[in-house]
């Protein structure tokens, strides 16, 4: 699959609209970026993300919770220290879904 500057925009837009305090999962950010089948590519999208600042790809998780430990700005643990300021524990280097996740539906 050819991945367009314009998929890569989609994802970024999606991600930029995830408030603080919450997070979202990979496949999440997929199915409202277009492509519930674009996980990996979203993973890809944010680890050459070209604004850290403007697009929170920190407060993307896996779909049980998991920081990545290859965060792309710093490892697992900068992950962690972005989550926790924005008020979410991650005991283990996994937050709550079932408290933090972003409630954004694609349908």
């Amino acid at each position: 699959m050819e991945h367009t500057e314009n998929t890569f925009e989609r994802i970024y837009e999606v991600v930029r609209q995830i408030p603080k305090g919450t997070v979202a999962t990979y496949g999440q950010i997929a199915a409202l970026a277009g492509n519930k089948r674009w996980s990996r590519v979203v993973g890809f999208a944010l680890h050459v993300n070209p604004d850290p600042e403007g697009i929170p790809c920190y407060r993307v998780v896996n779909r049980l919770g998991e920081v990545s430990a290859a965060f792309a700005f710093g490892g697992g643990n900068r992950q962690i220290e972005l989550l926790e300021e924005d008020g979410i524990p991650c005991p283990g280097g996994r937050v709550d879904l079932s408290k933090y996740q972003w409630r954004k539906r694609a349908f």
